[in-house]
């Protein structure tokens, strides 16, 4: 019989799945599809980095540096050396996994604002080095980045594809495969926490003194938590430079980091999906408010503020814990 945790992880997964296969029921146009794939790419993205900051409870306020060197990685190689995408991509995440291993272990000693300033100045140094060197990465000019192949189709948003008879654009092919993508991510994250690792992680979040006393090695676990989430990031990265097929230094930049931390405390902390709720109300969100003119960013910081005022665990989490009340109401009502 399954556990109770293995249970409800199913659970979700096959909701997620669910709501990705029926979302091209109400997409009509190449826009739609371009969101939905943003979408699903950040959200990725953030699954990862909410194994950072919501279980381990480690701030990164650049994270978007290994965004941004997994996109320029993958966009130097392939189009300047004529590597092969996938491979690039996982050599990619190597690299930064390596990069995040050695930055970690001596940041990751550090607490409160000092570890934030930390991973600010990396992320800047990123951002900084993405930004002079434009001998290799184009500098602020940025990249083109060729297209993604994949079992020998070339993934391009302009191309026409055919399938067991089924003709579909390029669009809706990204869209699928960057649904994939995150429903991987999302399954990898949730077997994290719910494994031995996960355990400690939360152990370190709850109390890192009370951690050690019990044995778990907080340097190496932190450390490792940092390096998973950086790869999750250089993978999404460099996925997001071929989907997009033009890079800027803007990926690896501060506000770009600020944006996936937003996104991660929005949607609810400690919750793989609320994560990803939080990716799609802060990508959704402008598009919302652009009839607003001048008034768009001041209304988008009013409904971020009043959101975590009135919600402060994040949207998902509340939203779970009303569900909860109100089935728990109807059925001391029934009783």
């Amino acid at each position: 019989m399954l556990n109770k945790f293995l249970q409800m992880r199913l659970k979700g997964l096959v909701i997620l799945a669910a709501i990705l296969l029926l979302l091209p029921l109400f997409m009509n146009n190449p826009f739609h599809y371009d969101m939905a794939t943003q979408i699903a790419i950040f959200a990725a993205t953030v699954v990862g980095l909410n194994l950072l900051v919501g279980f381990a409870g480690q701030i990164s306020l650049g994270h978007a540096g290994f965004f941004g060197v997994g996109a320029y990685f993958s966009a130097v190689m392939t189009s300047t050396y004529g590597w092969s995408p996938i491979p690039t991509m996982l050599v990619a995440a190597v690299v930064v996994g390596a990069l995040a291993w050695l930055v970690g272990r001596p940041i990751l000693k550090l607490k409160g604002h000092y570890l934030s300033m930390a991973t600010l100045a990396m992320g800047f140094i990123i951002a900084i080095t993405i930004n002079n060197e434009g001998w290799l990465t184009g500098g602020p000019d940025g990249m083109s980045v060729p297209p993604l192949s994949v079992f020998g189709w070339e993934l391009n948003s302009f191309n026409q594809y055919s399938l067991f008879g089924i003709e579909f654009g390029g669009d809706v092919a990204w869209y699928f495969f960057a649904a994939f993508v995150l429903l991987v991510a999302v399954w990898v994250a949730e077997n994290i926490i719910d494994s031995p690792i996960g355990r400690a992680l939360r152990s370190v979040h709850g109390s890192e003194i009370a951690a050690r006393v019990v044995g778990v090695d907080t340097a190496y676990y932190k450390s490792l938590v940092f390096v998973v989430s950086a790869v999750y990031a250089s993978l999404m990265g460099s996925l997001y430079a071929h989907f997009s097929g033009f890079i800027t230094p803007h990926l690896a930049s501060f506000e770009q980091s600020i944006v996936l931390i937003t996104m991660v405390v929005l949607g609810g902390m400690a919750s793989t999906f609320g994560v990803i709720l939080g990716a799609l109300v802060l990508k959704l969100l402008p598009q919302v408010l652009a009839d607003f003119q001048e008034l768009e960013m001041m209304m988008f910081g009013l409904i971020l503020m009043l959101t975590m005022i009135f919600m402060p665990k994040g949207l998902f989490p509340t939203l779970q814990n009303k569900l909860a009340k109100r089935k728990s109401k109807k059925s001391e009502e029934q009783v």
